[in-house]
């Protein structure tokens, strides 16, 4: 089990768990109340900082709950040297407002190895079958 150092910036910060044995995100946790109206955005704090090894990074990623709600995560991507705040930016794509009370989920963060890449200049590429096709080029069935 890889261990992650935390640490508290907010007393009041409730910090991020597994809800059950086996899920791959930790929940999050909003430390204020908040309503987001439809096409609004909001940031939420949440309260702690992450010291990841070298080689791994933290994902922001929706909870099934509320992206069913319409809320989306908006980026979230914090790499190993960072040390600050963790959080997260909803953003409402539904027609209805949005309330969160203080401890609630607001998203959940997945932690994550990294490769990394030495990028090599080429004056072409290999050839497969799926080629230049972009989005829809496999059909729809």
């Amino acid at each position: 089990m890889l261990e992650v150092k935390i640490k508290r910036l907010h007393p009041e910060a409730k910090l991020p768990s597994y809800a059950h044995p086996g899920d791959a995100g930790l929940d999050l946790y909003s430390l204020e109340e908040a309503t987001i109206p439809p096409g609004g955005h909001h940031r939420f704090q949440n309260g702690f900082a992450l010291e990841l090894p070298d080689g791994y990074v933290a994902i922001v990623k929706d909870k099934g709950s509320i992206a069913k709600a319409g809320l989306h995560a908006m980026g979230g991507v914090f790499d190993a040297g960072f040390r600050g705040e963790y959080n997260v930016h909803l953003v409402n794509l539904s027609d209805r407002p949005y309330v969160f009370e203080k401890g609630d989920k607001v998203a959940q963060l997945v932690i994550l190895p990294v490769a990394r890449a030495k990028l090599v200049e080429a004056e072409t590429l290999g050839e497969t079958s799926r080629g230049k096709g972009q989005f829809g080029s496999t059909g729809r069935k």
